[in-house]
């Protein structure tokens, strides 16, 4: 179980879809009108800076740069960025939708990563309860989703 270059490019990665998702959800707080959804949307974003944190601390633990987070790649930005054009709309369900399907993206990713069966087991764990989280999220979504549908 060590640490690779490999899996500081994975690790990254998923630092990067972190913030990504950080910033679509507070982009959604910030234009929703429902106190509970604002709420709902900024304790996600919450969430998601501090499993960047984790991230990075890990990163750097290894001795490796971790990246800067105003960068921008990958399917999960481009789903954050339809989130974001979809609040302009206003419209709950659609917003929450496209958060479930980000969200879903991103349990893909962690999905990936944990295959990697050569983890040390410090980052084996954070990743799992980070996917704990954001399957936690995804299913909190869809109550919502049904709530207001």
């Amino acid at each position: 179980m060590k640490y690779t270059e490999e899996i500081s490019n994975k690790l990254n990665e998923l630092l990067i879809k972190n913030y990504d998702a950080e910033k679509g959800y507070l982009n959604a707080a910030e234009t929703v009108e429902s106190p509970a959804l604002k709420m709902f949307f900024k304790k996600r974003a919450i969430e998601r800076g501090d499993f960047a944190k984790a991230l990075r601390i890990e990163i750097l633990r290894y001795g490796q740069i971790p990246e800067d987070g105003g960068s921008f790649k990958g399917a999960v930005y481009r789903n954050w960025t339809t989130l974001r054009t979809l609040l302009a709309s206003n419209d709950v369900e659609i917003v929450l939708k496209e958060a479930i399907r980000g969200e879903e993206e991103s349990l893909k990713e962690y999905d990936e990563i944990l295959k990697d069966r050569n983890m040390p087991p410090s980052i084996d764990i954070m990743l799992n309860n980070q996917r704990k989280a954001i399957q936690a999220a995804i299913n909190s979504e869809k109550v919502h989703e049904v709530l207001v549908s």
